[in-house]
C-alpha cells in the first residue's frame, strides 16, 4: 500500500487539514493518508502544545468516517524532537510492506534543503506538495528561499493542484481566545471537544 504522511501538530486539526488529507488520498495515487500528529517538532515550542493525546483524540474524531484517512500516533515512541528521516526509517522497518511517500505545503519544499538528511530523505520517498496560502509576511520571506531548481526538476518531487486553504491552527486558537465562533473551521466532533474541554480560551 502506497501511504501519505501528512505531519503536523494539528493543534488543533481543523477543515483545511482534512480538505488537504483528502484531496490527496483521492486525487493522487496514495492508498491512504496518515496525519501523523507530532509531539514535539523541533521548530516549535513544546508549552504552546495541548497534550499530546488531546490532539491525537481530536484527528480520530475527525477523520472517524473515512476510512481512506488514519491518525497516526508513531512519533510518540520515538526520542524526542522527533526528525522526519528518523521517523522514515522507523516505518520503513516497522511496516516494510508499505511504501512511504511525504505530503508537505510548498513552503516547506523551500525549506527543505535545511531538513535533516533531507538527501536520504528524497532519495527514497516521494514527496507530494500542495500551494499554501501566505500572509505577507511569509511570502516576502518565501521569496528568499526559492526551492533549488534541481529540486523542482526531482523525479520524486510531485506538485498537486490541491484546494489552496487559507486557515490555520494559530487562527482558530487566537479567536477562540477572543470569543469568536470557530465551528465553522473544524468539523463537529472536534469543535464539541473544544468546547467540552475549554481549550485555547486563555
Amino acid at each position: 500500500m502506497k501511504v501519505g504522511l501528512y505531519f503536523g501538530t494539528f493543534n488543533p486539526v481543523h477543515v483545511g487539514h482534512l480538505i488537504i488529507a483528502n484531496y490527496m488520498a483521492d486525487h493522487t495515487e496514495l492508498d491512504q493518508v496518515w496525519l501523523v500528529v507530532t509531539p514535539q517538532n523541533p521548530i516549535k515550542s513544546k508549552s504552546t502544545l495541548l497534550a499530546d493525546y488531546h490532539r491525537l483524540a481530536m484527528v480520530r474524531l475527525a477523520i472517524e468516517d473515512n476510512n481512506k484517512l488514519r491518525a497516526s500516533n508513531i512519533e510518540f515512541e520515538l526520542p524526542k524532537p522527533s526528525y522526519t528521516v528518523q521517523t522514515l526509517a522507523y516505518l520503513r522497518e516497522k511496516y516494510p510492506e508499505h511504501c512511504f511517500a511525504l505530503i508537505m505545503g510548498e513552503d516547506n519544499l523551500r525549506t527543505f534543503h535545511k531538513w535533516r538528511n533531507h538527501e536520504e530523505i528524497i532519495a527514497h520517498h516521494e514527496l507530494y506538495v500542495y500551494p499554501r496560502a501566505l500572509t505577507e509576511s511569509e511570502r516576502e520571506d518565501q521569496m528568499k528561499l526559492e526551492p533549488a531548481p534541481s529540486l523542482l526538476k526531482h523525479p520524486n518531487v510531485k506538485l498537486c493542484d490541491a484546494p489552496v486553504m487559507k486557515v490555520s491552527a494559530s487562527f482558530i486558537r487566537n479567536a477562540i481566545r477572543d470569543g469568536k465562533d470557530v465551528r465553522y473551521l473544524l468539523t463537529e466532533p472536534v469543535f464539541r471537544y473544544v468546547e467540552e474541554m475549554h481549550f485555547y480560551r486563555s
